[in-house]
């Protein structure tokens, strides 16, 4: 223990464990460049770049990030974080699991006995065990969920990770995260949905990142996934997969101007949703997002799924898993994607058709992409094997990207993001 305190506070003193090129530079106060896709429209996106010295701090542990976060003010600030901050931890920084959570009688086995569908039926689950699983779920929820306000710079520094925790910007703006591992926010305690998509689910709560309401928001060279605790590796409750995990980046409730840039996502099923339903037209003209650059590996769907958005997919690297693969591209009610020069790499068994679903959408622009190192024509191959469950997509989106990056061939940039994409990959 004292060893590791030393390493801590030689750490924070910037005596050892960065990188070269993380010394070099102080990545802290960069703002996103111009033109770097949508969070660079208008004023850009500027973070807490104009923090004072007062407020910027180096945190390794929860506590220290959650005084830093200050309840999710809009006071200029950058937080740096150091080393391995655990979301699931106490007051005096010991680690929390998901019995010390519990409470008021809740327990697995009693919430399975009591809403199996043989018995319970149909109905949304109510009674002590469902209360009990709500008041337990709020507890963790104190712990793991992270309020990011306006004006705020997170990066990590070196190798930097924050586990357990989910990271959200509610109506807040101005916002950059970068270079940090955000892994594994695993919910103690999901819930029955008898109803959903015919056979029942289970629904978790958090986001590795979400962002609800938030505008100007730049995600940079960070690291997303379930590292250390899979999905696939849960029990089977109710003849369906016991879900620990939601999505890695959601982006829904009227966001906007969202640039994700250089990062990756890794290992999961629901990767990122953009828009999160089809009532919700208070999103026209929002959800404006551009994904670029990005990396996504072993990823089954959601590598956006969209609705209503204007969202730019340019120079991605696709690694399709080989098991449990659904799509990548999800095109929903009145989006409008618009992707160039992405790269898809997929197991022998994976189609090109595979590649992009459609639930009730009507466009969907691409151009340059490689499939396993040969060109395709997404679209076309989309119409062509389209069972009829769905109207064919058309290429005209209505809109054409002005504000990104150079965009190189699908090719060139397949080999960058390979190098390049993730936490402790800063230029």
């Amino acid at each position: 223990m004292r060893l590791r305190k030393i390493a801590v506070l030689a750490g924070m003193l910037g005596l050892f464990c960065l990188p070269a090129h993380a010394e070099a530079r102080d990545i802290s106060r960069d703002t996103l460049p111009a033109n770097d896709g949508w969070a660079a429209e208008g004023e850009g996106t500027t973070g807490g770049s104009a923090a004072d010295s007062a407020h910027v701090y180096t945190v390794t542990d929860r506590a220290g990030l959650v005084r830093a976060l200050d309840g999710g003010s809009d006071t200029p600030k950058i937080i740096r974080i150091a080393g391995t901050v655990d979301a699931n931890t106490d007051d005096d920084g010991d680690h929390l699991d998901c019995a010390d959570y519990a409470t008021d009688g809740y327990a697995l086995k009693k919430y399975l006995a009591a809403y199996d569908p043989r018995t319970w039926g149909s109905a949304k689950p109510s009674g002590p065990q469902e209360e009990a699983r709500q008041a337990s779920a709020r507890k963790q929820a104190e712990r793991v969920e992270l309020a990011v306000g306006s004006n705020t710079t997170i990066v990590g520094l070196g190798e930097a990770v924050l586990k357990g925790g989910s990271l959200q910007v509610r109506n807040a703006g101005n916002v950059i995260i970068r270079n940090l591992d955000v892994r594994d926010a695993y919910d103690c305690f999901p819930v029955w949905q008898p109803n959903t998509g015919g056979l029942g689910d289970w629904k978790t709560a958090y986001d590795t990142i979400w962002l609800t309401g938030a505008t100007h928001v730049w995600v940079d060279h960070v690291t997303l996934s379930d590292k250390g605790r899979p999905d696939s590796a849960e029990p089977t409750y109710f003849a369906r997969n016991y879900l620990r995990h939601d999505g890695l980046l959601d982006i829904t409730t009227g966001s906007d101007l969202v640039t994700v840039s250089w990062s990756r996502f890794a290992d999961h099923d629901k990767a990122m949703l953009i828009g999160n339903s089809d009532s919700a037209t208070g999103d026209r003209g929002r959800l404006r997002v551009t994904l670029h650059h990005n990396e996504f590996e072993s990823v089954v769907q959601r590598a956006p799924r969209v609705r209503f958005g204007q969202v730019h997919v340019y120079n991605n690297r696709y690694v399709v898993p080989a098991d449990d693969y659904r799509y990548s591209l999800g095109v929903s009610t009145e989006s409008a994607i618009f992707a160039e020069n992405n790269a898809f790499r997929t197991p022998g068994h994976i189609e090109a058709a595979d590649l992009v679903k459609s639930w009730n959408g009507s466009a969907l622009h691409q151009t340059g992409t490689l499939f396993n190192g040969y060109p395709v024509d997404l679209l076309a191959i989309h119409n062509a094997y389209n069972s009829g469950s769905e109207r064919d997509l058309t290429a005209d989106v209505g809109w054409t990207p002005t504000l990104h990056t150079k965009i190189d061939s699908a090719a060139v940039a397949d080999r960058q993001v390979a190098r390049g994409a993730g936490a402790g990959r800063m230029p």
